[in-house]
């Protein structure tokens, strides 16, 4: 049987360490560099970055902080990226303002073991089965950011959470899925840094809409949510903010995991 993986997700935004809440909010905690080498040191199975830079027109911007603050003059994800993946150990998945084949090559050759495509999956479906021609599906994950309606409907929605798509989730997922994505990530936005745990009732949907696996994210706030996730039908689970703000949470999450009879490594 194969061990559910545990997967911190690290946002950036500006070139800097953000945590979000429900896509609106974000508080700056770090830098990008310093967290790789203590997650590398853990017993997590995979790291996920995302770039969730917000556009200026075509135009990304950076600053990754005051003088005394930067880090090797930084200046593009990419250029973050390529440093992460020196001191990375393990699988990384890295996501944000991906637009084509071109993009992912320079991605993957940088470092990225996968990337994660959203809102371009969205716009142009067929950059998906392009990506997984090319790459190999393995390499091809896909974002769906799902929010719930006031009457309680689920709907896709992409552009960092800001643009309805009026698809249905588990829809979208099986779209993606025929399109050729190896791997769907999952997040509730209404669950995004609040605490409150996993949507799990959006996590049993998806996750028995498709074959391919469905990683969680969006919403642990003690690591028992973690084997609920699993239990709702995920194949993984990644989380934020637990693993910035508490001592340990790499074995304390395993070891929870492993009390409710999740197979893991350690």
């Amino acid at each position: 049987m194969l061990k559910t993986r545990l997967i911190p997700c690290l946002l950036l935004m500006n070139g800097r360490l953000v945590r979000s809440e429900q896509f609106a909010e974000h508080q700056v905690i770090g830098y990008p560099l310093h967290e790789v080498a203590r997650f590398s040191e853990w017993a997590v199975d995979e790291l996920i970055y995302l770039d969730i830079s917000r556009p200026d027109g075509d135009v990304v911007g950076y600053d990754i902080g005051r003088d005394d603050h930067k880090v090797d003059d930084l200046r593009s994800a990419l250029e973050i990226l390529e440093h992460v993946s020196r001191t990375c150990f393990m699988p990384l998945t890295f996501g944000g303002h991906i637009r084509s084949l071109d993009d992912m090559q320079v991605l993957l050759a940088s470092g990225a073991d996968k990337i994660s495509v959203n809102t371009a999956a969205f716009d142009t479906p067929d950059l998906v089965t392009a990506g997984s021609r090319r790459f190999g599906n393995q390499a091809i994950v896909v974002g769906i950011d799902v929010l719930r309606n006031t009457d309680g409907r689920s709907e896709v929605y992409v552009d960092c959470g800001r643009r309805s798509t009026g698809l249905r989730p588990q829809e979208w997922a099986r779209e993606v899925e025929g399109l050729g994505a190896g791997e769907i990530l999952l997040q509730s936005i209404d669950r995004d840094g609040t605490g409150a745990g996993y949507d799990l009732e959006l996590i049993g949907e998806v996750s028995a809409a498709v074959n391919i696996p469905v990683v969680a994210l969006g919403g642990v706030g003690t690591y028992e949510h973690l084997a609920a996730a699993v239990a709702a039908g995920a194949s993984a689970v990644a989380a934020a903010n637990i693993f910035h703000f508490k001592e340990l949470s790499d074995r304390n999450a395993k070891r929870a995991l492993q009390r409710a009879g999740v197979e893991v490594r350690v």
